[in-house]
């Protein structure tokens, strides 16, 4: 079955399917392997050195699976001040860092004149990408504004905002997301967002978290509409899986989402483990970050996730369809407050890059080459 990537032949939505259920695991990994290798034939693994910003863990959805997420009148609520956003950038420049991204929770106060004011002072301060902003946040700023999602996007650039993050997806199945996360936008409204970027000449990066519910017909489904609407945009820089984090959300604790009650057992192929049924294991996450650079045959790079599988996974990864590391995440929360928490240097990432047979470059936002190592 993994033959008709390895081949360069365009697997289709039942193909994929039975690859990600019954393919043997290296084999799949080969011939991800082998697609990387013709993308990417000079051996090189990017990384960029940038900074997560959260802006405010204020937020109206509640999703199931996040841990970040705070009531406005909690006590640890907070909307980050400026003059600790302006220490963050400096500290990043300091670092060697080329962007920051941008990103938070969907706070009740907040309307787009605080969002212009945001971009433009970093604008008129620093000379950074703001990569910033996901679907949901977009929606609900072209929502409280009553304009459209275009309109949106087309004044947060103005005002300095310069590519879009993928988050928010999770699973582009709308079965899924009205489980674990009811309030959030549905799938066509992420990929609404996503067009209308494209369309206005900024770059974005799609993101997958699994190992919640979802089935592997459910992530087949969220590759295709990722790999459908890059055939019509080519708007896309690189692809992110990562695995969900069951610590400290009501998912993990056996929630099925706000207001929903009771217990959803995962329907994928692994048993429960002795904590949570959800997550993914080690294998899973390579057979479908493999899968991911198999059927994606038209987005150039992706991306392994070490924040959430460590180094050593991660360095695997790149033998099973990774080309890209990431990011240093010189500082990142919403991760780390499931309980997970790696930390890595710019050094480390290096030295992970090359001690797995490849040549570490810097890049930036777009995927150009700062510096090769």
């Amino acid at each position: 079955m993994a033959d008709r990537g390895k081949k360069g032949r365009r697997i289709a939505k039942k193909e994929a399917v039975a690859m990600l259920r019954k393919a043997d695991l290296l084999e799949l990994g080969q011939a991800a392997d082998d697609l990387r290798s013709r993308l990417h034939p000079e051996g090189i693994v990017t990384f960029v050195v940038d900074r997560n910003i959260n802006y405010t863990n204020v937020c109206i959805n509640r999703c199931a699976f996040c841990a970040f997420w705070r009531r406005e009148d909690a006590s640890d609520a907070y909307i980050l001040e400026e003059a600790e956003l302006f220490r963050k950038i400096d500290e990043t420049i300091a670092l060697g860092g080329t962007q920051i991204l941008i990103q938070g929770g969907l706070h009740p106060r907040l309307g787009i004149d605080y969002y212009v004011r945001l971009l433009s002072s970093i604008k008129g301060r620093y000379d950074i990408n703001i990569h910033g902003f996901s679907p949901p946040e977009i929606c609900y700023i072209a929502d409280t504004s009553d304009i459209t999602i275009r309109e949106t996007l087309a004044i947060l650039k103005n005002a300095g905002l310069d590519s879009v993050p993928g988050g928010g997806a999770e699973i582009l199945s709308d079965r899924v997301r009205e489980i674990v996360s009811p309030r959030k936008i549905r799938s066509s409204r992420w990929l609404r967002v996503m067009e209308e970027a494209h369309g206005l000449g900024m770059r974005t990066t799609a993101t997958m978290m699994f190992g919640s519910i979802e089935t592997p017909e459910d992530i087949v489904e969220h590759l295709d509409a990722v790999r459908e609407l890059q055939d019509s945009t080519g708007g896309f820089t690189a692809f992110i899986p990562w695995s969900f984090q069951p610590g400290n959300t009501e998912l993990g604790k056996g929630g099925r989402g706000s207001g929903t009650g009771g217990r959803t057992k995962k329907a994928g192929p692994r048993p429960p483990g002795p904590e949570s049924p959800y997550g993914a294991t080690a294998v899973e996450y390579l057979r479908v970050l493999a899968l991911s650079r198999i059927y994606l045959d038209n987005i150039q790079n992706v991306q392994a996730s070490w924040v959430t599988q460590g180094l050593k996974l991660a360095q695997v990864a790149l033998r099973f369809g990774a080309n890209d590391f990431g990011s240093t995440m010189i500082e990142e929360n919403v991760v780390a407050s499931t309980g997970v928490s790696y930390r890595v240097s710019m050094e480390d990432i290096i030295n992970s890059i090359r001690a797995a047979g490849f040549a570490p470059c810097q890049r930036d936002t777009v995927y150009r080459i700062i510096r090769r190592y």
